[in-house]
Parts: structure tokens; C-alpha cells; sequence
């Protein structure tokens, strides 16, 4: 548990959702992505709850909320995140978030603009085919490897290869995806691995992805946002622009230096700085 944060479940369209709470100020919505859970957010926690009421969410199949057979078109993710605000008292809120998480937060603004005030996304975002199609299944060095995306089609596979071997994905996606691995201890991969080892944490962390092709074609069915939009990039900055390119109207970009995919934990005191001055 982290300092200063309370631990608490609500049931919500369906199904249950865990999130932390902490802080005082104007509320803040904040997700991680994959595979990740509220953990991954430790280091940034603690100062943004200096300014503002985190509410750190676990989305449907992450972490301790609840991971059912069906419902992760990300349409129907922001909306159990809108019914948790709702179910917290807020109306209107800040929404921040990273990789899988990314694409909650998008639709959730763009399906809840009277509940978004503003939105930020780093590393992520909504996936289009032009992205899609240059992430390639054989690449060369150097370039990203999504082989997750391919295996999360074959139902059923993902749990009989990794349950109880997580900690493999953990390292080698890290590994991989970070400048600093280093920066990511082991007891937090620890953390990871051991909420997704069980066969039902490893199919749901996979159902994130399957909905992929749905995803694409809502995300063209919304219209530009209009509120404002913070974009940050460290590794994958040029596909987060090109994710967000024309999806909203008054957007801005920042770069994290020194930073590899998990910014959090690579440059917390970076990242951290550039939400509190954006939603400040």
C-alpha cells in the first residue's frame, strides 16, 4: 500500500473495479497499462497527491479488479470508469494514463466529455490501422516486438503457456521496452508477476487486446476532443503522435528524456512534474 492512499472495490457496470485514493485537490483519474497494475504508478503517486485526489484505478483484468470473460472493448472500460467516479461523487475529472490504460482514457474523454476536464496520455493511446500495420510481426533490431498481440488472438493459449510463468513476461517486456531496467526493482516485478500468474489473470490480460479491430473503429467514430489534451512520449513518442494525430483539437505534446516505455518508473520525478503543471 502506498502512504497516504486508501485501498478500495466498486462494483460498476458489471463488474469490479480496485483503485487507491489519496490526496486533496481536484480529482485525478490515473491508469497504467500492461502489463502493469496501480502498482507501476508507486513513484509518481505520493507527489501528484500533493495537488490533487488521486483515484488510481485498476482497469477490468488488471491487478485486483475483477477479470470477466467478456467487456474489454475499451468503449465499455472507460464506461466502468465513469460509473466509478460516479459511484465516488464526482462528476468532472481529471484523467491521466499510460499504454493500455492510454486507450481507457482516450475513449473514456471521448465518450464522457461533460464528465473530462482534461486528459493526458503517455506511451499510448488510440491505436489506428496506419500504426497497427507498421508494428511489425518479424522485427528487425531495435524495433518494437508486440508479439502479445498475435498470441492474445488465440483463445485460450496465453493462460496454458504463462500461468505461473509470468514473471517471465514481466522481465523480458521490461527488458526490452525500458532504458533503465534497472529502475524497475525486483520487488515490484515481483508485484506484477504474481497478480497476473493465475490462469485467469493471464487470459484477462490478454482480453485487453483481442478487442483491438473493435477499438479501431469506434476510436473513428469519435469526434475530435476538445478538451485539453496533454501527449508524452519517451521511446514511442512518434507513434503516440501519430495515434493522436487529429483525435483532438487543442493538444499539446512533451517529451521525457532518458526514458525507455514505462516512464513512471524510469522518470517519475519527470512525468510527475509535467502532469501537475498541466493539470494544475
Amino acid at each position: 500500500m502506498i502512504e497516504n492512499f486508501e485501498e478500495g472495490f466498486a462494483e460498476v457496470n458489471g463488474t469490479r473495479l480496485h483503485y487507491l485514493i489519496g490526496g486533496e485537490g481536484e480529482p485525478l483519474v490515473i491508469m497504467d497499462g500492461w502489463p502493469r497494475n496501480v502498482h507501476g504508478l508507486h513513484k509518481i503517486l505520493p507527489s501528484l497527491a500533493e495537488q490533487f485526489r488521486v483515484i488510481a484505478v485498476d482497469y477490468r483484468g488488471q491487478g485486483d479488479s475483477d477479470k470477466p470473460e467478456g467487456g474489454y472493448d475499451k468503449k465499455n472500460m472507460a464506461k466502468d470508469v465513469h460509473e466509478l467516479i460516479r459511484s465516488l461523487g464526482f462528476d468532472r475529472v481529471n484523467i491521466a494514463a499510460a499504454d493500455v490504460g492510454a486507450m481507457v482514457a482516450y475513449s473514456f474523454a471521448a465518450n464522457h466529455p461533460e464528465a473530462t476536464n482534461k486528459l493526458a496520455v503517455w506511451e499510448g493511446g488510440p491505436f489506428r490501422p496506419e500504426v497497427y500495420e507498421n508494428l511489425s510481426a518479424f522485427p528487425k533490431d531495435g524495433e518494437p516486438n508486440i508479439w502479445w498481440y498475435p498470441l492474445a488472438m488465440i483463445k485460450g493459449l496465453p493462460e496454458k503457456l504463462l500461468a505461473g510463468r509470468f514473471r517471465h513476461v514481466i522481465d523480458a517486456t521490461t527488458d526490452a521496452l525500458s532504458l533503465h531496467p534497472e529502475r524497475i526493482s525486483e520487488e515490484s516485478r515481483a508485484i506484477y508477476a504474481a497478480s497476473y500468474d493465475a490462469p485467469e489473470a493471464v487470459a484477462a490480460a490478454f482480453r485487453v487486446y483481442t478487442s483491438v479491430h473493435q477499438d479501431m473503429a469506434d476510436y473513428d467514430t469519435y469526434a475530435p476532443l476538445t478538451m485539453p489534451t496533454l501527449v508524452i512520449g519517451a521511446r514511442y513518442l512518434e507513434f503516440v503522435q501519430l495515434m493522436m494525430e487529429g483525435r483532438a483539437k487543442d493538444v499539446r505534446y512533451a517529451k521525457i528524456e532518458d526514458s525507455g516505455h514505462y516512464i513512471a518508473e524510469e522518470q517519475p520525478e519527470a512525468l510527475a512534474a509535467e502532469l501537475r503543471k498541466f493539470f494544475g
